[in-house]
Protein backbone atom coordinates (compact mmCIF):
# COMPACT_ATOMS: atom_id res chain seq x y z
CA UNK A 1 0.00 0.00 0.00
CA UNK A 2 1.20 3.57 -1.10
CA UNK A 3 1.11 5.98 1.94
CA UNK A 4 -1.38 8.97 1.30
CA UNK A 5 -3.09 11.80 3.34
CA UNK A 6 -6.22 10.55 4.61
CA UNK A 7 -7.36 13.71 6.68
CA UNK A 8 -6.04 16.56 8.40
CA UNK A 9 -7.63 18.24 11.85
CA UNK A 10 -7.87 22.30 11.14
CA UNK A 11 -8.22 24.64 14.29
CA UNK A 12 -11.00 26.67 14.01
CA UNK A 13 -13.24 29.56 16.02
CA UNK A 14 -16.37 28.01 15.12
CA UNK A 15 -15.81 24.33 12.78
CA UNK A 16 -19.30 25.10 11.05
CA UNK A 17 -18.22 28.58 10.20
CA UNK A 18 -14.71 27.61 8.65
CA UNK A 19 -15.41 24.64 7.22
CA UNK A 20 -18.72 26.12 5.03
CA UNK A 21 -16.43 29.38 4.85
CA UNK A 22 -13.87 27.14 2.90
CA UNK A 23 -16.51 24.85 0.77
CA UNK A 24 -18.05 27.55 -0.25
CA UNK A 25 -14.84 28.96 -1.72
CA UNK A 26 -13.81 25.93 -3.45
CA UNK A 27 -17.27 25.04 -4.63
CA UNK A 28 -17.14 21.95 -2.40
CA UNK A 29 -19.82 20.64 -0.15
CA UNK A 30 -19.77 20.08 4.08
CA UNK A 31 -20.19 17.03 5.11
CA UNK A 32 -21.82 15.57 7.95
CA UNK A 33 -20.55 16.36 11.39
CA UNK A 34 -18.65 13.47 12.94
CA UNK A 35 -17.96 14.15 16.60
CA UNK A 36 -16.37 17.20 17.21
CA UNK A 37 -15.36 17.85 13.23
CA UNK A 38 -16.71 19.25 10.38
CA UNK A 39 -15.75 17.78 7.40
CA UNK A 40 -14.77 19.07 3.95
CA UNK A 41 -13.72 16.37 1.50
CA UNK A 42 -11.49 17.09 -1.58
CA UNK A 43 -11.44 15.47 -5.10
CA UNK A 44 -8.14 13.61 -3.98
CA UNK A 45 -9.85 12.22 -0.93
CA UNK A 46 -8.46 13.81 1.54
CA UNK A 47 -10.89 15.52 4.10
CA UNK A 48 -10.25 18.55 6.29
CA UNK A 49 -11.73 18.26 9.76
CA UNK A 50 -12.18 21.27 11.21
CA UNK A 51 -12.58 21.61 15.19
CA UNK A 52 -13.71 24.36 17.23
CA UNK A 53 -10.78 24.93 19.69
CA UNK A 54 -10.19 28.50 22.01
CA UNK A 55 -9.19 31.14 19.89
CA UNK A 56 -5.70 31.20 21.77
CA UNK A 57 -5.28 27.61 20.78
CA UNK A 58 -4.89 28.14 17.40
CA UNK A 59 -1.62 28.55 15.73
CA UNK A 60 -2.01 29.35 12.11
CA UNK A 61 -1.27 27.32 9.45
CA UNK A 62 -1.02 27.21 5.35
CA UNK A 63 -3.09 24.99 3.08
CA UNK A 64 -2.88 24.97 -0.95
CA UNK A 65 -5.22 23.90 -3.11
CA UNK A 66 -4.29 22.64 -6.65
CA UNK A 67 -7.37 24.21 -9.08
CA UNK A 68 -8.49 23.84 -12.28
CA UNK A 69 -8.52 26.96 -14.50
CA UNK A 70 -12.14 27.01 -14.69
CA UNK A 71 -12.09 26.51 -10.89
CA UNK A 72 -10.29 29.62 -10.29
CA UNK A 73 -12.11 31.63 -11.76
CA UNK A 74 -15.32 30.13 -9.75
CA UNK A 75 -13.27 30.52 -6.82
CA UNK A 76 -12.16 33.94 -7.26
CA UNK A 77 -15.41 35.45 -8.35
CA UNK A 78 -16.85 33.82 -5.27
CA UNK A 79 -13.85 35.67 -3.34
CA UNK A 80 -14.48 39.15 -4.97
CA UNK A 81 -18.40 38.82 -4.65
CA UNK A 82 -18.29 38.18 -0.69
CA UNK A 83 -15.45 41.63 -0.49
CA UNK A 84 -12.75 39.10 0.81
CA UNK A 85 -8.94 40.57 0.65
CA UNK A 86 -6.66 39.07 -1.35
CA UNK A 87 -3.17 38.94 -2.26
CA UNK A 88 -0.54 37.84 -4.52
CA UNK A 89 1.62 36.43 -1.93
CA UNK A 90 1.59 34.19 1.60
CA UNK A 91 3.19 37.53 3.31
CA UNK A 92 -0.03 38.97 2.53
CA UNK A 93 2.04 42.39 0.74
CA UNK A 94 0.10 42.28 -2.34
CA UNK A 95 -2.95 42.93 -2.06
CA UNK A 96 -5.94 42.78 -4.63
CA UNK A 97 -3.09 40.90 -7.06
CA UNK A 98 -3.16 37.64 -8.02
CA UNK A 99 0.45 35.66 -9.05
CA UNK A 100 1.68 34.07 -12.38
CA UNK A 101 4.00 31.65 -10.64
CA UNK A 102 4.75 28.95 -13.14
CA UNK A 103 2.45 30.33 -15.67
CA UNK A 104 -0.54 29.66 -13.82
CA UNK A 105 -2.21 31.41 -11.41
CA UNK A 106 -2.50 32.08 -7.89
CA UNK A 107 -3.48 33.43 -4.85
CA UNK A 108 -3.84 34.13 -1.12
CA UNK A 109 -6.93 34.71 1.27
CA UNK A 110 -7.37 34.17 4.81
CA UNK A 111 -9.73 31.97 6.46
CA UNK A 112 -12.34 33.24 9.65
CA UNK A 113 -9.49 31.40 11.91
CA UNK A 114 -6.43 33.76 10.48
CA UNK A 115 -5.38 30.58 8.24
CA UNK A 116 -3.70 31.29 4.86
CA UNK A 117 -5.12 29.64 2.57
CA UNK A 118 -3.82 29.21 -1.27
CA UNK A 119 -5.30 28.07 -4.58
CA UNK A 120 -2.87 27.73 -7.95
CA UNK A 121 -3.51 26.44 -11.45
CA UNK A 122 -0.31 24.86 -11.34
CA UNK A 123 1.96 22.86 -9.03
CA UNK A 124 4.78 24.73 -7.67
CA UNK A 125 7.99 23.84 -9.80
CA UNK A 126 5.80 22.88 -13.11
CA UNK A 127 6.79 25.79 -15.73
CA UNK A 128 8.61 29.01 -15.75
CA UNK A 129 7.81 32.14 -13.58
CA UNK A 130 8.10 35.30 -15.73
CA UNK A 131 10.57 37.77 -14.92
CA UNK A 132 9.33 40.81 -12.43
Amino acid sequence: MSVELNHTIIHSRDNRESAEFLAHILGLEVGTPMGPFVPVDTANGVTLDFATVPAEAITTQHYAFLVSEAEFDAAFERITARGITYFADPHLKHPGEINHHDGGRGLYFLDPAGHGMEIITRPYGSGETPAG
